[in-house]
């Protein structure tokens, strides 16, 4: 498959909408303990939560205690409670979610935790409801992946507890098989997140099988990755539903103690990121497609920063996720020196030299 990249010297198209992250899998995989992962490491940003729950489960208490102002604040976190998300998107959802964009305080993300039995999809397609499709953007789609359960051939730790839950929500219109529902789940990602991998002997073969699965440029990651990988994606999934599409035909909860037992299963360790200097360049459209070759070549998974460009005075903004590179002038130098800088992130023991040669345009020596 081709690589991507945006069109240069143009706005952002999602420029001005709110990024919205929705984090998806099934029950105890995780969902929660990354989502406090999120609200701890929040950078400043101000984030609206919203839990898909349903029954006795409630909004994780937790949560709450552990939610500063500065990150979000109670009035921030919204549980919907009528049942599974996407079969009550126009019901729930969407007022929801009009209600919230009213706001004049609105928020600067917003994470969505779906209910471990819902489908992904039409989740994503309500993002291009009139009412919302020009306020937010679908940033991305995180599915959570229970890695010692799909191991042994189920899906999550616990499959009568599962059941439970879908006999719990009446709201519930497709009777989706499980395996269905984890193959339409892995369709719609933009980065598949493996949990509990400390209970494993080896997640490669896993995480290779999970990588064979989903589409192209989807990265296959474990453990709990930087808050920088997890959010500013900036997929727009909600315009590239065809990619993106049930790969069954249907109709149309969190286990917070297994979460707890994880929580330290943080991986950071597993990540690492740096920073790379680049001087003044005079042609854009190659920068971009040089940065997604070494992209490709490397596995990184994420890339942001910004370029100075011969005879533009304002900077071009580059964000990258995956094979897709996105670049746009976003503000004047000003005062600032008119040198680029980029902050590569990937997995541990990325080649440093060999990146920055190549992001710099240089061929590597010969061994």
């Amino acid at each position: 498959m081709a690589l991507t990249q945006g069109s240069t010297g143009a706005a952002s198209p999602r420029a001005g909408r709110i990024p919205a992250t929705i984090v998806t899998g099934f029950l105890g995989a995780g969902k929660t303990t990354l989502i406090r992962h999120l609200l701890a490491n929040a950078n400043g940003r101000r984030i609206a939560l919203i839990i898909n729950e349903f029954g006795d489960l409630g909004v994780d208490g937790e949560i709450l205690r552990g939610c500063g102002d500065a990150t979000c604040r109670e009035e921030d976190i919204v549980e919907l409670s009528n049942g599974c998300i996407c079969c009550t998107v126009a019901d729930d959802f969407l007022p929801m979610m009009e209600t919230l964009l009213a706001r004049p305080d609105r928020p600067d993300h917003i994470v969505i935790e779906t209910s471990g039995l819902a489908l992904p999809q039409p989740l994503v397609r309500a993002f291009a409801w009139p009412g919302i499709a020009t306020k937010v953007t679908v940033d991305g789609v995180i599915v959570l992946v229970d890695g010692p359960a799909v191991e042994a051939g189920r899906f999550a730790h616990d499959h009568a507890a599962l059941e439970a839950q879908r006999e719990a929500d009446d709201s519930i219109d497709h009777e989706t098989p499980l395996s269905e529902l984890f193959d339409d789940q892995l369709a719609c990602a933009d980065m598949i997140v493996v949990s509990k991998t400390d209970l494993m002997d080896d997640a490669g073969p896993l995480t290779a099988r999970l990588t064979a699965a989903a589409r192209p440029g989807v990265s296959v990651v474990k453990g709990t990755p930087p808050v920088d990988v997890l959010l500013g994606m900036g997929a727009g999934a909600e315009g590239d539903m065809e990619a993106r599409g049930e790969v069954h035909h249907h109709h149309h909860d969190d286990d917070d103690e297994e979460d707890h037992h994880h929580e330290h299963e943080h991986g950071h360790d597993e990540f690492e990121s740096f920073v790379v200097d680049l001087p003044e360049v005079s042609d854009p459209k190659a920068l971009t497609s040089r940065l997604a070759e070494v992209i490709a070549a490397h596995g990184i998974l994420r890339l942001k920063g910004f370029a100075a460009i011969t005879g533009k005075p304002m900077r071009l903004a580059i964000q990258a996720v995956g094979p897709r590179v996105d670049s746009y002038f976003d503000r004047p130098f000003g005062a600032d020196p008119r040198a680029g800088r980029l902050v590569v992130i990937g997995l541990s023991g990325l080649d440093r030299a060999a990146i920055t040669k190549a992001i710099a345009g240089e061929r590597a020596e010969a061994a």
